[in-house]
C-alpha cells in the first residue's frame, strides 16, 4: 500500500526549511511522495501580506522541481472560500485508483491550534497525524515537548490517546495515532523572509534560487 503525507500551508513563500522538514519525514516514516498543498484563504491567517494564490503555488511547484519524491496538489486553489483540512483530506481519500494510507504533516505550534479548526474531532478519526517538532523546543515555559501534546490531547481531544515508545507517538483505540518526529532545527521563516526582501536585504541561501529570481521578477513582498 502507497503512504503519501498531506503537507498544507501557505507556502509564503516556500524556503529549505520547509523542504528539508519534508525531506526527513518522508525518510523516517518511509512515505513513497509528499504531496504540498498551497492554501487559498487559510482561515486562521490574515489576508494582508500573503502573496497571490497562484503566485504561491507557482513557487512552490519551482521549489520541488527535480525532488520526484515531491508533488503537488491546487486542490486548495480550486476549492471557493477559506481551505479547511478536513475537505482536503476527504478529497485525497476519495479521489484514489488504488490503496492509499495519507498522514496530515504539520508543525506543533499548527497542531496545538488544532481545536480551533473545523471538524477537528473527525479529522483525528480519519487520518494519522506526523508533527513535526525541534530539538530544544519550548512552549509557554514548558520544554518537554511530550508533556504539552500528552496534555493537549488529553485536554482537547481525548484522554484515550497514550504514548507508545514502539510508536513514536501517541495512539487510540478510536482515533487516529498521531506521530512525533524532530527535524532539524533550521532559523527560517517566511515571515523574516518577507521582511528582508521589503527591506531590501539578501535572501540568498533561505530558498532555491529560482524561487528567489520568481520573487524578484514578480515584485512580491515589496
Amino acid at each position: 500500500m502507497k503512504r503519501i503525507g498531506l503537507f498544507g500551508g501557505t507556502f509564503n513563500p516556500i524556503h529549505f526549511g520547509h523542504l528539508r522538514s519534508a525531506a526527513e519525514v518522508r525518510t523516517r516514516f518511509m512515505l513513497d511522495k509528499v504531496c504540498f498543498i498551497p492554501s487559498a484563504l487559510p482561515p486562521h491567517k490574515i489576508p494582508s501580506g500573503i502573496a497571490d494564490a497562484n503566485d504561491r503555488l507557482e513557487m512552490t511547484q519551482i521549489a520541488i522541481k527535480g525532488y520526484p519524491e515531491f508533488f503537488l496538489s491546487d486542490v486548495e486553489l480550486n476549492r471557493q472560500g477559506p481551505s479547511y483540512t478536513i475537505d482536503t483530506v476527504k478529497h485525497f481519500q476519495s479521489n484514489q485508483t488504488e490503496p492509499v494510507i495519507f498522514f496530515l504533516i504539520l508543525g506543533l505550534d499548527a497542531f496545538l491550534e488544532i481545536d480551533t479548526w473545523k471538524s477537528f474531532k473527525e479529522l483525528f478519526r480519519v487520518i494519522p497525524f506526523i508533527v513535526m517538532t525541534r530539538p530544544g523546543f519550548k512552549y509557554g515555559g514548558i520544554k518537554d515537548k511530550f508533556a504539552v501534546i500528552s496534555d493537549y490531547l488529553k485536554t482537547k481531544i481525548s484522554d484515550g490517546y497514550i504514548f507508545s515508545n514502539e510508536d513514536s507517538g501517541y495512539i487510540h483505540k478510536i482515533y487516529q495515532p498521531v506521530y512525533i518526529l524532530d527535524v532539524t532545527p533550521i532559523d527560517i521563516s517566511s515571515t523574516n523572509i518577507r521582511m528582508l526582501i521589503e527591506k531590501k536585504e539578501p535572501v540568498s541561501f533561505l530558498m532555491p534560487q529560482e524561487v528567489e529570481l520568481f520573487i524578484k521578477n514578480k515584485g512580491l513582498y515589496i
